[in-house]
Formats: structure tokens, sequence, C-alpha cells
């Protein structure tokens, strides 16, 4: 069974920067897509950044430029470095993996680290 676990959130000044981590582990071969969400309080989960392997890289439109997310073939790890940072970025992320086949599809969360962007 594939596990994740993120680490790295934390309290930052405007315009500062962070980097999220996290860590894969299980099966992770049958991974075929990882990312990064959030969640505001009060809001729906929101998707940040994720990538197909073999294929695309997709980034909310908030954090095009400021954000990247990257990863390895190994499918062992996913971190997201988060530049330029705005208070509105405040949320807690959490790190994603899916992968299998249908009808074994599954989807995987990380148990979330909280990020806060204040002055």
């Amino acid at each position: 069974q594939v596990q994740l676990v993120e680490s790295g959130g934390g309290l930052v000044q405007p315009g500062g920067s962070l980097r999220l981590s996290c860590a894969v582990s299980g099966s992770t071969f049958t991974i075929n897509t990882m990312g990064w969400y959030r969640q505001a309080p009060g809001k729906q989960r929101e998707l940040v950044a994720a990538f197909k392997f073999g294929g695309s890289t997709n980034y909310a439109d908030s954090v095009k430029g400021r954000f990247t997310i990257s990863g390895d073939n190994a499918r062992n790890m996913v971190a997201l470095q988060m530049n330029s940072l705005k208070p509105e970025d405040t949320a807690v992320y959490y790190c994603n993996a899916r992968g299998g086949w249908p009808p074994l599809e599954y989807d995987r969360w990380g148990q979330g680290t909280q990020v806060t962007v204040s002055s």
C-alpha cells in the first residue's frame, strides 16, 4: 500500500519562500500521478500542482510562476517549492498519489502540513 508523509510547513512572511516535501513508500511503482492540494478554513480542497509520469504538469492559475512541483522516476518523493508567498496561500497542504488500474484504482493522501503566511 502506498503511504505519504508531508513535512516542511510553517510560518513565513509575505514574499518569503518555503519548500514542502513528501516521502512516499510502499508499491510506488504503481503510481501514475502525483501532486499537491490545499484546503483553507471554510473552503473546498483545491489543486495546487500535479504531474503525470510521462505526461504533463498542471498548476493552479493562482500559483503559476511562483510554485514549482518536482519528483523523481522512483516515485519515492514529491516536493513543492513555494516562492513569493501571499497571505491567501495560507492553508493545510496535502500531497497526493494516484495509480493502479480499473477497477483497482487508488487515491492516497498524506496527513497534511500547515502553511501560514503572515506578517
